[in-house]
C-alpha cells in the first residue's frame, strides 16, 4: 500500500477501534497505539449508548403516552382532576374589590440583608394572591432604592407580573386617606371585619423590631385609619406578634375564603410562633422570643417555587414572563405589619 494511501486511511482509523485487534489504533503518528482498559470500556460503553439511540427514543414516547392515558382515564372516573394550571386558574372566583398595599418606603431604615428578605416575602404575596380563591386587588407602592435595585438583579420576570399594581409613589398618593386602614400590631383598634371599600396597608419593613410602633406613627401622621388583627381574641403566642408582611397577606386572603379569623391564623401562621387556641394554652412555654425569631427567619420563598407563575402564563398565553412563585416555606422575618 502507498504512503499516500495509507494517510488518506489514518483520520478514520484514530477515531475506530480495528477489526483484527480492538485493543490498538492508529495513532497521530501514523504507528499503532494500544487502548488502556479504561478507554476500552469508555469506548464500548459510547458504541452502547449510540446503538440504544432510537431505544431510548421509544422508551420516552411510551412513558408520555401512557401518562397522557393515566390523566384521560381519571379525569373520567373522578371528574376531579385538573389537568394544567390553565383549567385550574378558570375555576378561580372573580377577584375581590377589596384592596391588599405594601406600603415600601420604609428602603432606608433596613439592612440590604434585610432587604432581600422583604423581597421573597413580596414573591411569596404575590404567588399566593394568583392563586387565591379570592384574590384581591394588590398594589406595591413606594417602590424604589434598595428593594427596586435588588427584584431587578436577582427577579427580572417581576416586570411581567399580573394582577398586581406597582407605584412609585405613596399609598396615600395611590388611595385616598378615607379609604386606607393601616393594619399594625400597636393599633388600640381591632379589626373584626373587612370592608371591601377599604384598602389594607401592611408595613413592608424587616427590620427585626429596631422600629418598634413606626407604622402606627406613621398612620397617625397622616391621619388615616389603623387597626390590628384580632390575634389577641383567637391564638395566644409563644413568640412576639408581630407577623411577617407575607402573614399577614396570607391571613387576609384565608378570611376572604373561609370568614373565619380562627381558621385563618392558624391556616397561615408558622408551628415556630408556638400558636395556640386561646383557652387551650396549657404547659406552653416562653422562648426567649427576640433573638431565637431573628435567628430562624429565613431566606426561603424560592421557589419555591420557582417559576410555578411563569408555567401558569406560558400555557395561559404562550408568554416567556419570568414570574417567581417559590412556594416553599414562607419566609419567616418579623416586620412592622
Amino acid at each position: 500500500m502507498s504512503s499516500d494511501t495509507v494517510q488518506d486511511l489514518t483520520p478514520y482509523r484514530e477515531n475506530n477501534v480495528t477489526t483484527e485487534n480492538k485493543d490498538a489504533h492508529i495513532g497521530n503518528n501514523g504507528g499503532t497505539e494500544i487502548l488502556s482498559k479504561n478507554q476500552r470500556k469508555k469506548l464500548l460503553r459510547h458504541q452502547k449508548w449510540e446503538e440504544e439511540r432510537n431505544l431510548r427514543k421509544q422508551k420516552r414516547k411510551e412513558k408520555r403516552q401512557k401518562r397522557s392515558l393515566e390523566r384521560k382515564t381519571q379525569g373520567e372516573e373522578g371528574g376531579e382532576f385538573v389537568a394544567g394550571r390553565k383549567r385550574l386558574r378558570k375555576e378561580v372566583k372573580p377577584s375581590s374589590p377589596l384592596r391588599l398595599v405594601i406600603d415600601c418606603s420604609f428602603d432606608n431604615l433596613m439592612m440590604f440583608k434585610d432587604v432581600r428578605k422583604l423581597h421573597k416575602q413580596i414573591q411569596r404575596c404575590y404567588a399566593v394572591n394568583r392563586r387565591a380563591v379570592h384574590p384581591v386587588q394588590f398594589f406595591l407602592t413606594s417602590l424604589g432604592g434598595q428593594l427596586k435595585q435588588n427584584m431587578d438583579k436577582t427577579d427580572e420576570g417581576w416586570v411581567n407580573w399580573k394582577d398586581i399594581t406597582v407605584k412609585e409613589e405613596a399609598y396615600h398618593e395611590v388611595v385616598a386617606k378615607e379609604q386606607l386602614v393601616y393594619l399594625t400590631s400597636d393599633s388600640p383598634n381591632v379589626l373584626t371585619e373587612l370592608d371591601d371599600t377599604k384598602a389594607y396597608v401592611i408595613g413592608g419593613l424587616v427590620d427585626h423590631n429596631h422600629h418598634k410602633g413606626i407604622t402606627f406613627e406613621r398612620a397617625q401622621e397622616l391621619g388615616i385609619d389603623h387597626a390590628q388583627l384580632p390575634l389577641n381574641s383567637f391564638v395566644k403566642m409563644n413568640s412576639r406578634k408581630v407577623l411577617a408582611v407575607n402573614h399577614v397577606f396570607e391571613i387576609m386572603l384565608v378570611y376572604l375564603e373561609k370568614r373565619d379569623w380562627q381558621e385563618a391564623f392558624f391556616t397561615v401562621l408558622p408551628l415556630r410562633k408556638g400558636a395556640i387556641p386561646l383557652g387551650q394554652e396549657g404547659t406552653a412555654t416562653e422562648e426567649n422570643e427576640e433573638e431565637e425569631d431573628s435567628d430562624r427567619d429565613s431566606d426561603t420563598a424560592e421557589t419555591v417555587i420557582q417559576n410555578t407563575t411563569n408555567t401558569q402564563d406560558q400555557q395561559e398565553k404562550g408568554q416567556g414572563g419570568q414570574e417567581t412563585l417559590q412556594l416553599k416555606e414562607a419566609p419567616k422575618e418579623q416586620t412592622a405589619a
